[in-house]
């Protein structure tokens, strides 16, 4: 954000309700005026002269929920058009405005964008320990604890996810507070971003969503499961992405790999959320009925999606998937370079479990870099057969081995 604010005039960020973003950009510059959105009369001016209110402001301004008043970055561009200087505005928004049908100005050339994430289990531990960058520079190395108990704290890991609020309650009072927060975004945000007539329908969508999370989509089981058309469906996904409440996860593909399956996967982004949509408790964790299987790997993903916003490089995701049905969940490209990270629930590694990572690496050929196993045992283990590849215990996505 400092660097941001230090030669571009316009820095925006983007993130899901109640993830801090006000609360950052007020503690950065805690002297630059603060104007929300989300009060009525405040709205109701700048939506009726955007051009008048934005020529009213101080020089350094705070606009908060600006996705709520699309029209004003229009009147934003005329006014950093004629005054350059870097720092001037601060946006925040809890919808994706890159992605808002009705926003007729990206700000190019102008605006720096910054997602902010719920709290990733690296900062929540306070770690300055990053599987993501060990994974990168190739420092991941072979460590044998011997025999000990499946390493603890993952399933309270999954089922807090990341938001701050609820992670300061009991279970059960973080459950009432998920209600209440989803309640707000479709009674509000939903209607500020689309015409959308039936909330109850899109949240039906969402738990749906959080029950088959880590899977590909499959709009046609979606349309005979909840009743509702096809392009009713594409619609919903459409607005719970720009509300940081799900993402689709692309497919892998190369133009010489073969027999790849390109439907992409789609994962509700909190964990927490998740849980909470579903029921899912800590307790679970040894139920029979592998309950956190998808949830497990869609906190993974959001876990190494998180670290990755403190990379210099640019970073693509998507998953694997053949129609041998081996997988691998999530695969991380840098330029010409590739790696994949597979994530199990168990805490003992069998030689199947490898198959997906071996087939991406044989897909790969040249840009294979490793790839890592997360489990929940406790060695950093070699597999076999797989260039630079190594079983991880879990809890290394926050703290170091």
């Amino acid at each position: 954000m400092l660097d941001a604010l230090s030669d571009t005039p316009v820095v925006c960020i983007l993130g899901p309700r109640q993830v801090g973003k006000t609360t950052l950009a007020r503690q950065l510059e805690p002297g630059r005026t603060y104007v929300s959105f989300d009060d009525n009369t405040m709205l109701a001016a700048a939506r009726y002269d955007p051009l008048g209110f934005v020529a009213g402001l101080p020089d350094r301004v705070i606009l908060d929920e600006v996705q709520r008043v699309p029209e004003l970055l229009t009147a934003i561009k005329l006014s950093v058009d004629n005054d350059r200087r870097p720092g001037r505005f601060i946006l925040t928004g809890s919808a994706n405005l890159l992605l808002l049908p009705n926003v007729q100005e990206s700000l190019a050339g102008r605006m720096e964008v910054i997602y902010l994430n719920p709290l990733s289990e690296q900062e929540k531990h306070h770690s300055d320990f990053s599987l993501l960058e060990a994974l990168l520079a190739n420092q991941i190395k072979p460590a044998i604890t011997g025999v000990q108990p499946p390493v603890a704290g993952i399933a309270e890991a999954v089922v807090g996810g990341g938001y701050p609020e609820p992670n300061t309650r009991t279970e059960a009072r973080a459950r009432q507070w998920y209600r209440q927060y989803l309640n707000a975004i479709i009674q509000r945000d939903v209607q500020d971003i689309a015409n959308i007539r039936d909330g109850d329908e899109l949240l039906r969508l969402l738990q749906l969503i959080a029950l088959r999370t880590g899977n590909l989509i499959n709009i046609s089981n979606l349309m005979q499961d909840i009743g509702l058309q096809r392009d009713t469906i594409s619609r919903y996904l459409s607005v719970l992405e720009r509300l940081f409440l799900v993402r689709t996860l692309p497919a892998w593909h190369r133009n010489a790999a073969k027999r790849l399956i390109k439907a992409p996967k789609i994962h509700i982004i909190d964990s927490g959320l998740g849980s909470a949509l579903t029921g899912l408790k800590a307790a679970d964790w040894n139920k029979p009925d592998n309950a956190f299987g998808g949830m497990l790997e869609s906190f993974v993903v959001q876990q190494l999606i998180c670290q990755s916003g403190w990379c210099d490089s640019e970073l693509r995701f998507s998953h694997y998937r053949d129609k041998d049905q081996l997988e691998v969940d999530l695969v991380i490209e840098q330029e010409d370079r590739l790696w994949g990270v597979e994530v199990k629930k168990s805490a003992s590694i069998q030689g199947r479990d490898a198959r997906g990572l071996a087939r991406l690496a044989e897909q790969a050929g040249r840009s294979w870099q490793g790839g890592i196993l997360l489990y929940t045992g406790t060695s950093t283990l070699p597999l076999a057969d797989i260039p630079n590849a190594f079983a991880v215990p879990m809890n290394q996505l926050w703290q170091k081995g």
